[in-house]
């Protein structure tokens, strides 16, 4: 009833005629009651809606992704991203003390657009707990495999070390999906965020990480380490949850674990939610906003969408490139729907520069609100720190 209530709430909310027209015609895309009713030629943001009787609501009519199925004929102009690097840049900086500590980023591994505007920008996304994800979701690039690598237990170290000397304002910890250890990789995020803290007390921490399998204990583990957004992906709508993402990843789960997150938090911590929805893999108008509203009924705090993009031909192709016009309208409903913050557009990804300079100074502003002028937090040092010790 809740997340009825949002959408009606939001709904209440935009003027008649907001919504507007798709860019390369005149129809007007009005929702949420309604479905759209698909032919194999014609874009689903472009087509007419038109009130579905309940068998006109089966997954037949809708458009679902497959692996090598055709893609769209070309990319469109609004999908350009300046080319990475150079010498002396920021980029390029931290691409050679990842490559000197071993350790890896997200960025890299799945291939993400946006690398050399976020590292040049003074954020980072450090993935932990190796390169090998024992999941395999067939919209992501990273290596799969049942048995990976045991985890490298000087990791929250290097990465304490690292962020701290970058001179980092907000920095991405995130990881790939370790279904083989006992807490989904938990205390290895808690140790790294806590080492982070004292190296770097007024940097934000961000953890971007699996739903470790629904185990509410390892989740308590993260929410009481110290960091300050707890960030899980629900990916994509309900119906297409098992043609996007690995079996043992659900959408009900991903929900479960966004909740218990701040249930389960210390009392005295401010801890925020985040989560992404990628477009563009069949979804429908009406399952997207279902889905914001869900993840508002879960009480989460920020949200980014983005345009999936395809990394190789193994993978999902793209059944519709969305345009930056749904995006920003998107991203006025969500407003509308009571999160605090939303980045919604073509080329934004779950970890993405604009959004992290908007959270830090969210935090900022929350922190000082809710401290006495004269509170002040000594930090002592992480269990097993040894002064003098390498961090």
């Amino acid at each position: 009833m809740l997340a009825v209530n949002l959408i009606s709430s939001a709904m209440a909310l935009i003027p008649a005629g907001h919504l507007g027209t798709h860019l390369k015609g005149s129809t007007v895309m009005q929702f949420p009651t309604e479905c759209h009713l698909l032919t194999p030629n014609t874009p689903r943001y472009a087509q007419r809606s038109t009130r579905c009787s309940p068998a006109q609501l089966s997954s037949a009519s809708k458009p679902v992704p497959r692996v090598g199925a055709p893609m769209p004929e070309k990319r469109p102009s609004w999908f350009r991203a300046p080319a990475p690097g150079g010498k002396h840049t920021r980029y390029d900086e931290l691409k050679e003390s990842l490559q000197t500590l071993s350790l890896h980023t997200v960025c890299e591994e799945a291939q993400c657009p946006n690398i050399g505007e976020c590292w040049n920008g003074g954020t980072g996304t450090i993935m932990l707990l190796g390169d090998t994800c024992t999941r395999g979701c067939k919209f992501c690039a990273v290596k799969t495999d049942a048995a990976p690598p045991p985890p490298d237990e000087d990791e929250p170290w290097n990465t304490a070390d690292a962020v701290s000397q970058w001179g980092l304002d907000y920095v991405v910890l995130t990881s790939v999906d370790r279904d083989d250890l006992p807490d989904g990789g938990a205390s290895h995020f808690a140790r790294t965020v806590q080492l982070i803290k004292f190296r770097a007390p007024r940097m934000r921490v961000e953890c971007l990480v699996s739903d470790f399998a629904g185990d509410e204990a390892a989740v308590a583990t993260l929410a009481a380490s110290g960091l300050d957004v707890f960030a899980h992906n629900i990916e994509t709508v309900e119906r297409l949850q098992p043609f996007v993402r690995d079996k043992r990843a659900n959408y009900a789960q991903s929900l479960g674990v966004l909740r218990a997150a701040k249930r389960l938090a210390p009392q005295d911590a401010i801890l925020y939610t985040k989560s992404s929805i990628m477009l563009g893999l069949g979804e429908t108008r009406d399952e997207i906003v279902q889905t914001m509203a869900d993840l508002r009924a879960a009480d989460v705090d920020v949200l980014t969408l983005g345009q999936y993009l395809r990394p190789t031909e193994h993978h999902l192709s793209v059944v519709e490139y969305v345009t930056p016009q749904v995006f920003d309208e998107l991203r006025v409903l969500g407003e509308q729907m009571g999160f605090r913050y939303v980045a919604s557009g073509p080329m934004v990804r779950s970890s993405y520069k604009a959004g992290e300079f908007f959270m830090s100074a969210m935090i900022d502003s929350d922190a000082a609100a809710k401290a006495p002028a004269s509170a002040h937090v000594a930090l002592a040092p992480p269990k097993g720190f040894e002064w003098g010790a390498s961090v």
